[in-house]
């Protein structure tokens, strides 16, 4: 199989819209290419869209899952760029949620000619505490222990952590949703996507990246603070801090049109 096809059924990679803007959209953890499902359509009649599921998620083809490459991030940035690759893509706007923002500023920063723009939303470079200078929310106990739980019961764990990452205050449906998405993914492919999420340090790189870039922060987030947004803002040089009333971690979701049209005066 030539490799472009191989890349396009292994990521189950679809393009629609029309457009001379190329948008791609990446989703975070746990999740799949529909959770853009309210978003997308927004999108479709001024630019051409991408998505895609990283190998492990949604309907992806997990038998090309290598656990050395997934096991950090920079392996889920190699599938965007093996996507840019197959589908001859430039001058990309990318728009990833939560840990995407960080695998697309990774994937810019290996190949800094394909993207245009970044739009980062929820995102968090470092969920770990590391007081006096930074506070990512988590103590690494804590986390271990939310990783422990996906062995034990991972079910339970599902139930635990959707309402927390959704936002208790958001509809019971959307909720439900993201639980599904996490009980959907296998946890062969979901732990070592958690660990690679969840204990990463990716401050460092903020500084390196040059592109215009969107950092739209929820107000209530108990995953990726207002402060986080802020340190993000400081140490990324050409960036733009949008804060959304708002609860939760799934702006896309729960408030698509004002994220949309925040995207939207930021792309000019």
């Amino acid at each position: 199989m030539p490799f472009s096809s191989h890349i396009l059924e292994r990521n189950n990679v679809k393009v629609t819209g029309e457009g001379e803007t190329t948008i791609m959209l990446a989703h975070g953890f746990g999740c799949d290419q529909n959770m853009w499902r309210f978003m997308q359509p927004l999108f479709e009649s001024n630019y051409r869209v991408v998505l895609f599921d990283y190998v492990g998620c949604g309907q992806s083809d997990t038998s090309a899952f290598d656990k050395n490459r997934y096991q950090s991030l920079e392996g889920y940035a190699q599938d965007i760029l093996d996507i840019c690759t197959a589908l001859d893509l430039k001058n990309i706007v990318f728009i990833g949620h939560s840990v995407s923002s960080i695998i697309g500023m990774l994937a810019s920063l290996k190949s800094p000619t394909l993207f245009a723009k970044i739009v980062m939303v929820c995102p968090s470079p470092c969920f770990l505490n590391f007081p006096p200078d930074y506070f990512g929310g988590f103590e690494k106990e804590d986390l271990e222990e939310l990783i422990n739980l996906m062995d034990k019961n991972y079910i339970g764990w599902a139930n635990y952590l959707a309402p927390l990452v959704m936002g208790q205050n958001n509809s019971n449906e959307l909720i439900k949703d993201l639980e599904e998405s996490f009980c959907s993914t296998d946890p062969n492919y979901a732990k070592p996507f958690a660990k690679a999420t969840f204990f990463s340090d990716d401050r460092a790189a903020l500084t390196q990246l040059d592109l215009p870039t969107l950092i739209l922060q929820s107000s209530n987030d108990n995953l990726a603070s207002v402060e986080v947004g802020q340190y993000m803002h400081t140490k990324i040089p050409n960036s733009v801090l949008k804060v959304v009333d708002s609860h939760g971690h799934c702006l896309h979701m729960t408030d698509p049109k004002a994220v949309f049209k925040i995207i939207e005066q930021f792309l000019g």
